[in-house]
């Protein structure tokens, strides 16, 4: 009898071991979802242009070759040299496009009659001096350029314009943020997530030849730019 007793004692301590030694089950209580705003500002600052963009290029076409890269040579090294007299440096100087390529020439019947052969020589100028501008226009379109196009002004450094964006942006998104959570009657809490994006596309104008060569010098206004930041701002609502 004593036997059976330890043994059912000794069976119930191991009942509890393994019960004590078993899977538990943590319960988290859910939390609620945290409540936002999302507000999106605009800061926006005026500049004027301190220098130019501007490409100048010489277009030749002969029935040789060789006589088409000829002039085209002379032309273009003309209008390098008028560009140059205004003080510009080489480095300011590229040449982005060089290409000849035969061209096929028809009658009034569309029979193809022969072949002429066209150059062109583009360079890339970029202008420090806007008082310069017109003139050096006005002095490549005479040295021989007769390809002047897509005149896009800028200004050098704009760091601290963009600063003076940003944080009129930033401005702009909180004081939308404090009107609706004052008018709904909510607190407006820590920002949780920000992000902006920066704009200042170059001021671009278009000049034709036929406004190069009814002026001895090229009329140029540089006018104005906006650099502009759009900043998206979500803020804690209490």
């Amino acid at each position: 009898m004593k036997t059976k007793f330890l043994f059912l004692i000794a069976v119930l301590v191991l009942a509890m071991v393994l019960t004590a030694c078993g899977p538990s089950t943590l319960t988290v209580q859910p939390q609620p979802p945290q409540r936002t705003i999302t507000v999106t500002g605009t800061g926006l600052v005026t500049l004027t242009p301190d220098l130019a963009h501007v490409y100048i290029g010489v277009h030749s076409t002969n029935a040789s070759a060789a006589a088409a890269m000829d002039e085209n040579n002379l032309n273009a090294q003309s209008v390098i040299d008028a560009i140059q007299s205004f003080d510009v440096q080489a480095k300011d100087i590229q040449t982005t496009n060089f290409i000849i390529y035969p061209q096929p020439v028809y009658d009034d019947n569309y029979n193809q009659i022969g072949v002429t052969y066209v150059v062109d020589n583009t360079v890339y100028v970029t202008v420090r001096d806007l008082t310069k501008l017109g003139r050096l226009l006005d002095a490549s379109f005479r040295a021989g350029a007769n390809t002047i196009n897509s005149i896009s002004f800028d200004v050098a450094d704009k760091t601290g314009a963009l600063s003076q964006a940003r944080l009129a942006a930033v401005a702009d998104a909180r004081k939308q943020a404090d009107e609706l959570t004052g008018a709904t009657g909510v607190n407006i809490g820590d920002v949780q997530v920000i992000s902006y994006y920066d704009s200042s596309a170059p001021l671009m104008v278009e000049y034709s030849r036929s406004d190069m060569a009814a002026a001895s010098s090229v009329p140029v206004q540089a006018g104005s730019m906006q650099i502009s930041t759009t900043v998206t701002i979500v803020y804690e609502i209490k």
